[in-house]
């Protein structure tokens, strides 16, 4: 079966190599089978929100900061060490998948990457 467009991004650049369709453009590959049974590729299913450390994250965690981040528009810093309670998790789609309050900032949004589990 010849497919015509990237379940993922829908470019109309794709090729076969073996039982593998791939796309060039977004790198993202499937197998014949699959993109018949499933509507949605298993790589677009989430996995959840992970810190640096590959924990699981989930609402009301706590967690500290790995290194210093600076605040960009501002010249405040979030110090790494400092523990944060009380995490909410988002789907901001610019990487910035946790907002929360830190004392003397306020409230910001910070990646998963740079925060583990407390």
């Amino acid at each position: 079966m010849n497919f015509e467009q990237c379940p993922k991004c829908h470019s109309k650049n794709i090729y076969q190599d073996s039982n593998l369709w791939i796309c060039p453009e977004c790198s993202h590959e499937w197998m014949e089978s699959a993109a018949l049974d499933s509507p949605t590729p298993t790589s677009e299913i989430p996995d959840g929100v992970r810190d640096a450390n590959g924990n699981r994250l989930q609402d009301g965690d706590s967690v500290i900061v790995i290194k210093d981040l600076k605040i960009k528009g501002s010249s405040l810093v979030v110090k790494g060490g400092t523990k944060v309670r009380g995490i909410r998790l988002t789907d901001a789609g610019d990487g910035h998948d946790i907002a929360c309050k830190i004392d003397g900032l306020g409230s910001i949004n910070l990646k998963s990457e740079y925060v583990r589990k407390a």
